[in-house]
């Protein structure tokens, strides 16, 4: 990855703007099997729940990772690699950040929950 500290700082001082389209970002924690739990986990990088409670686009997490790659991609990097691959590549790499950070709200809680009891097992 050549990645640098601006293209890590952007999306997070910017921050996203699903507070200000009211787009839901909610786990599903605990309905279903891996599968469908991991499914609607990556769903959510492209598909979010509006307020009228109708699946829609989630340009929050789309655009809230696009902008700030192309942002850093044409500032920080250096002239031979200002180009649209790179820009995909820097955008592609935070959406999977993104996935992965859906991923551990999805299943943190039955980890944690798995740890704390093994814990117990072990030192009763």
């Amino acid at each position: 990855m050549r990645g640098n500290l601006p293209e890590a700082w952007i999306p997070s001082y910017t921050g996203r703007p699903t507070k200000k389209i009211h787009g839901d970002r909610a786990p599903f924690q605990g309905q279903g099997g891996f599968r469908k739990r991991a499914g609607h986990a990556l769903s959510r990088l492209v598909a979010t729940r509006a307020d009228s409670g109708k699946t829609e686009f989630n340009y929050s997490e789309v655009f809230g990772a696009g902008i700030p790659a192309t942002i850093s991609t044409h500032s920080y990097h250096p002239n031979n690699e200002r180009d649209f691959s790179n820009v995909i590549s820097t955008w592609a790499t935070q959406m999977g950040y993104d996935a992965a950070t859906y991923m551990i709200k999805e299943f943190w809680p039955d980890l944690h929950k798995h740890h704390r009891q093994k814990a117990a097992q072990d030192n009763p």
